[in-house]
């Protein structure tokens, strides 16, 4: 019986880690933020609330469904293009000009009886302290926003109406793109990638139990040969 026990402690483990796969493959409905500085949006490492925005720099919103992880968030649809979107908005004394891109996604990833309040992503040049977060340059253009207790960014010009990074099941929403300010915890940082297949961490896993039974028949084999 004691030979077994390896066996059976390595199928509980690969059990465990089978039953795991689905939790860590979650995805969540979620404003995501992205730095557009130097020019291509990149997963902001910093919440809105404490990203301090250079003048003429560019930021954005997205709307969507997504993985937990900024490698597999759905990326704002419009270009990071300072000029683009401020070009015509001349320099003030005493404050500093930021591109802010909200894109409020597509009919997918909607939540049940909302759609967003327009197909296309939304530009707005903000004229905001020196000082300023980036969640007041938001402010200044796309009110009103809506925040959780844990300062978790719920909505911006009110949508939508409810939720707040809530997780969901696979397949919900649109998938269409491969998570931070705005995003859930483990999505605050995390284009591509389907994310239809187990982790990496999951076959990393299955692997190991896969060697610790090998070793524990070879034990078992070895003990019988004495």
């Amino acid at each position: 019986m004691r030979r077994l026990t390896p066996l059976v402690l390595a199928f509980g483990i690969l059990l465990t880690l089978v039953a795991a796969g689905p939790a860590l493959a979650s995805s969540y409905r979620y404003w995501s933020f992205w730095d557009g500085s130097a020019g291509q949006w990149a997963y902001a490492s910093l919440g809105p609330s404490m990203a301090r925005p250079a003048d003429g720099s560019a930021w954005g919103f997205r709307f969507a469904v997504s993985k937990d992880a900024g490698d597999e968030a759905a990326r704002p649809r419009a270009a990071a293009d300072f000029g683009a979107v401020c070009g015509a908005t001349p320099a003030a004394e005493g404050k500093k000009r930021v591109a802010v891109v909200v894109d409020f996604g597509v009919p997918a990833d909607a939540p049940s009886g909302e759609t967003p309040p327009q197909d296309a992503p939304r530009s707005a040049c903000a004229q905001i302290a020196p000082d300023a977060t980036a969640a007041e340059a938001l402010a200044a253009v796309a009110k009103p926003l809506r925040y959780n207790s844990a300062a978790l960014l719920c909505a911006v010009s009110g949508y939508p109406k409810q939720g707040c990074g809530e997780p969901l099941s696979e397949g919900a929403g649109s998938g269409s793109a491969p998570a931070s300010a705005s995003a859930p915890a483990s999505a605050s940082e995390s284009g591509s990638g389907s994310g239809s297949g187990p982790s990496a961490g999951l076959l990393v896993g299955i692997a190991a139990v896969a060697a610790l039974a090998a070793a524990a028949v070879w034990q078992s084999r070895r003990r019988r040969t004495r």
